[in-house]
């Protein structure tokens, strides 16, 4: 492809060479340079591409987009700009033929929500013929392909190769995870969102490698409302107003708010023998009863913005209500049926943030005995284990304490943190190392209306241990331990 296609919709300054350089890949990694690619220096929390300005050039790369000066040979061109990261998305976007304005992209931003929100989206639009492909933090869907993440919000170049993939294959819309990292690294730069939404916001992600203070992350999230076209609004957070701050879309809100365009109301729990769910009114710009298979206040605000979304679509109310009832995500709060006696669930709440927000929302709907069991990861901070082990104390019935992904550290030395967070409240505990015999242990002894969560694995099928993924995923060990039952 032509440079000068590439940097069309770009402001540069042609430092050295000649803008109508012929370019045959695009590559911001020093180790996969070809001869004849654009190489985008690229500063990042590790190093700065920059520094491998000289190396690339001798590997072949022919031109360079960089922000900063690099002394390279004559016959290499070298382009000049403010931001090479919001240049990479714009030059990415171009590489790929500007695949977004072939689709309805639909962005959804917040501290929580953003997942389940995606696959209630993805399963309405798909129950009323649209063709959706999704970008998230368990996967990205495209057709019948599935590739796992391994950030919520990819890089640029990723994101544009998806959106063209997604074309290809005949989607006519895409709804994704935009984390405050993607939009503060200019990820999702260089395309115009059809929708964007807001969920919710809490003091999260603020700290060194991330955001230097909740201002900054508050800032990421309402970059989102100056890229698209039609916002949708969580009307009961008490942030809306400051996200609200300089959008340039338009406002839509959705919320148990009366004046929110999208109303809940007449909220009730639905609770059999291993099964749990919500069930509510929609009012205002929608009017009919929905019940949703995911349990908690939470689900209503989640399912509120799909059918707000939904709504912008012209999906008729009964495609609405059935799929909403068959919409499951992987790992958050997904129930497994074990029992027709208690309720066996399964959840990524992997913080003392997530995992007090699950258990008060288990513990609304009563149960005989809530019981807890989870682990902390190696090799991260280790309040995080006091934390955890305090919030089931304090929450869960019962805990049951095994490992997570230990890592380099030892499961003994993280069960005895979590052990001391527990011992602070009085709560009820037991000791299991091996994650598959703790659950077989909470199987074993589940007591007519218990409700058992497993935390922190959620959609993870591994378990780390000395830098090695070895496979595991807890549905596969809940199969295996009913077989030996049975055997």
């Amino acid at each position: 492809m032509k440079l000068t296609e590439l940097l069309e919709r770009l402001e540069y300054e042609c430092v050295q060479g000649s803008v109508d350089a012929w370019v045959t890949d695009i590559v911001n990694d020093s180790r996969k340079v070809k001869e004849g690619c654009l190489f985008l220096c690229i500063k990042g929390a590790v190093t700065d591409g920059h520094k491998y300005a000289a190396e690339v050039a001798e590997k072949g790369a022919k031109v360079l987009v960089v922000q900063d000066d690099v002394q390279v040979p004559a016959d290499v061109t070298v382009i000049k700009v403010a931001d090479s990261r919001y240049a990479m998305a714009l030059i990415a976007a171009a590489w790929y033929g500007h695949p977004a304005e072939k689709l309805k992209v639909i962005g959804i931003t917040g501290t929580k929500g953003k997942t389940t929100t995606t696959y209630m989206i993805k399963s309405i639009l798909e129950a009323a013929g649209h063709k959706v492909g999704l970008i998230g933090t368990i996967e990205a869907i495209i057709g019948d392909k599935v590739i796992p993440a391994s950030n919520t919000t990819p890089e640029s170049t990723t994101i544009q190769k998806y959106f063209a993939e997604m074309a290809e294959a005949g989607c006519d819309c895409v709804v994704m995870e935009v984390s405050s990292q993607g939009l503060m690294l200019h990820r999702t730069a260089g395309f115009t969102f059809e929708i964007g939404i807001f969920t919710n916001l809490e003091p999260d992600h603020i700290g060194p490698a991330e955001h230097e203070s909740f201002e900054e992350y508050l800032h990421c999230k309402a970059m989102l409302f100056k890229q698209c076209r039609h916002g949708i609004f969580n009307a009961d957070d008490r942030h809306l107003e400051a996200i609200l701050q300089g959008h340039t879309c338009d406002v839509e809100t959705y919320g148990f708010d009366k004046k929110a365009d999208f109303r809940a109301s007449e909220a009730q729990l639905v609770s059999r023998p291993g099964y749990l769910g919500i069930a509510y009114h929609v009012t205002g710009k929608r009017n009919f009863f929905v019940e949703i298979d995911i349990p908690g206040k939470f689900s209503i605000y989640n399912s509120l913005a799909a059918i707000a979304v939904c709504d912008y679509f012209g999906v008729a109310e009964d495609k609405m209500i059935a799929a909403l009832q068959q919409a499951k995500v992987k790992g958050r709060i997904e129930m497994i049926k074990v029992s027709d006696e208690f309720t066996l669930m399964i959840d990524y709440a992997h913080n003392a943030m997530s995992l007090e927000s699950l258990l008060t929302t288990l513990k609304e709907y009563n149960p005989g005995r809530l019981v807890c069991v989870f682990g902390c990861g190696g090799n991260r901070a280790r309040s995080r284990r006091f934390e955890m082990g305090e919030v089931s104390g304090k929450y869960a019935d019962f805990t049951i304490i095994t490992s997570d992904n230990p890592r380099f550290e030892e499961p003994e030395a993280i069960i005895s943190d979590i052990e001391t967070g527990i011992a602070k409240t009085g709560g009820k505990y037991r000791k299991i190392t091996d994650r598959k015999e703790a659950i077989a242990y909470a199987i074993h002894h589940g007591q007519p209306g218990d409700v058992i969560v497993l935390a922190g694995k959620g959609h993870e099928d591994y378990q780390e241990i000395c830098g090695v993924k070895y496979p595991m995923d807890e549905r596969v060990l809940i199969r295996e331990i009913l077989a030996e039952d049975e055997a």
